[in-house]
């Protein structure tokens, strides 16, 4: 009887390891995914802020040589009219 249990409990100890090994490993393949994912997402807005700073730096250099270039373009019109009165 001993040798019969034995017979069967040991393949049934092998199985019900395969078997857990099999769920940790698809545990940490899940939680491997999942942090890939927040991780590209971190990075997404990471890039994203960088992006708009650069936008909005590259944005402000431009209003204002437009604004120099309006500035010059009234202050020669002021000369203009100082000159002809």
């Amino acid at each position: 009887m001993n040798e019969h249990f034995f017979q069967l409990l040991l393949p049934a100890t092998g199985l019900i390891s395969g078997l857990i090994g099999a769920y940790v490993g698809l545990q940490n393949r899940a939680l491997l995914a999942e942090v890939r994912k927040e991780l590209a997402e971190l990075e997404n807005r990471i890039i994203t802020r960088i992006n708009g700073t650069y936008v909005r730096a590259g944005e402000c250099r431009l209003k204002e040589e437009h604004l120099h270039e309006r500035l010059a373009e009234l202050a020669a019109a002021v000369k203009r009219n100082a000159a002809g009165d």
